[in-house]
């Protein structure tokens, strides 16, 4: 057929720059401050790390909403939800 896969150059944000961006994220949100004990222990913070971002943290694409939307919450006492061991916090209303 002569298809041929052309990789795109280590550090190259200009080639893809979705990727770098998340990448990028999740080093400094998350494994910067984290001391990782192994592959399972990993696996387990980028999972935490995973259902923080898409559920909770706020993206200004999306009009400071998460990707996962959420009702808004406009009466209760606001309490923090620690997230991967308190490095996050989600505030909740109840």
């Amino acid at each position: 057929m002569g298809i041929r896969d052309r990789p795109t150059a280590p550090r190259s944000p200009w080639q893809n720059g979705h990727c770098e961006r998340l990448i990028g994220s999740v080093r400094r949100e998350c494994l910067d401050h984290v001391v990782v004990f192994g592959e399972q222990h990993l696996r387990h913070v980028l999972l935490s790390y995973m259902k923080y971002y898409n559920g909770a943290r706020t993206h200004l694409a999306l009009n400071k909403d998460a990707p996962a939307s959420r009702a808004i919450q406009a009466v209760g006492r606001i309490l923090p939800t620690p997230i991967l061991g308190g490095l996050h916090h989600q505030y909740v209303r109840i």
